[in-house]
């Protein structure tokens, strides 16, 4: 009487035997499929802008827009090199554009969202309206609408796009398309948008322009500072993000995109902040100031010291703590409306 197989060699033949038929045993990887606490692959990083910037310059002499069709440097998290995101759902970059260039009209099926981080007189078109880019001004581009961009000043002008393109990625719904002109034809005067949504008032018959996407494609930053500046004098510091905002869709009370969320958020001198965690990871753009961010995963810890113009990435589940000496404006988004809509966002503010 042969004497029965060990356990072990039961189970490799089994899967070796069912290896042809496209199948796989989930109790082998059912704890990394469903794990204790999210696990990102993804770590924190800071991209400083005086090392980037060289870079952005020299992209500038290498390549025109007309040819990258848009000239951009890609924030990588160090942990996704190749895949062209800064967390596993988000993109990034830093695009420039110089003196006299037009980036040509496209539409993609993917959103994204333009904060400008150096220049001005630079203007992005959208659906036949113009807008004038300045420093911290934060402008959308919604899904499958023409855009361009175009320069007619002196200077450089710099910001940084924010696109859910891993995450169109992920479902296979990414089209694009290039449009026969260079650039669109301006069928409404620049402020038209603003004027009819960004009041507190709407038309009183119409129908959203951009579906879930705000109509308003350009909240100029005068008035996101101004409204961060009279919190901190008069209302309660709030120990985790100092003064923070949303930005809106003024037509639902909503996300202003559909995928993405936005914030501004201000850190009076001498904020130290309290830490916390969530599950949607955060890209920051520094738009005034000085600080530091201390960010936790386990038994590591980041200290990344910012100044104006850097970049950095919280990604999701990481404690995070947020101080700064002489105060500071910061400009965020993240993933935050889907982890929402799927009912699966988790935040937590710990002491």
């Amino acid at each position: 009487m042969n004497a029965p197989l060990p356990t072990r060699q039961i189970r490799e033949q089994l899967y070796r035997d069912m290896e042809p038929h496209n199948l796989t045993p989930l109790w082998e990887v059912l704890h990394a499929l469903v794990p204790p606490r999210p696990n990102t692959p993804c770590v924190p990083a800071l991209w400083r802008y005086e090392e980037v910037r060289p870079f952005l310059m020299r992209a500038g002499e290498a390549i025109t827009a007309e040819e990258a069709v848009r000239r951009v440097l890609i924030l990588e998290n160090p942990k996704l090199r190749g895949q062209s995101a800064i967390t596993q759902s988000l993109y990034a970059g830093l695009q420039l554009i110089l003196p006299g260039e037009v980036a040509p009209s496209h539409r993609h099926t993917q959103g994204a969202l333009r904060f400008i981080v150096e220049g001005s007189g630079a203007y992005t078109a959208v659906d036949g309206e113009r807008t004038t880019m300045r420093p911290g001004d934060f402008i959308i581009t919604p899904s499958w609408t023409w855009h361009d961009h175009g320069h007619e000043a002196e200077e450089p002008v710099v910001w940084l796009d924010g696109l859910d393109i891993p995450m169109i990625r992920f479902f296979d719904a990414g089209f694009a398309q290039n449009d026969a002109a260079r650039s669109q034809q301006v069928t409404r005067p620049e402020g038209t948008s603003f004027a009819r949504y960004g009041h507190n008032m709407v038309p009183v018959r119409h129908d959203p322009p951009f579906g879930q996407t705000s109509p308003i494609f350009s909240y100029p930053y005068e008035r996101s500072r101004e409204a961060l500046h009279e919190l901190e004098r008069h209302a309660p510091v709030d120990a985790w993000d100092g003064c923070k905002l949303r930005y809106v869709n003024p037509l639902t009370g909503g996300w202003p995109m559909p995928t993405i969320a936005t914030f501004m958020q201000r850190l009076p001198a001498g904020f130290a902040g309290q830490p916390w965690r969530q599950t949607d990871g955060a890209v920051y753009s520094v738009a005034e100031g000085e600080g530091e961010v201390e960010i936790s995963a386990g038994e590591q810890t980041w200290h990344l010291r910012f100044r104006p113009r850097d970049h950095f990435v919280i990604p999701s589940w990481h404690t995070a703590r947020l101080t700064s000496g002489t105060g500071c404006v910061l400009f965020s988004f993240s993933d935050r409306p889907v982890h929402q809509a799927l009912g699966i966002h988790t935040e937590e503010r710990l002491s």
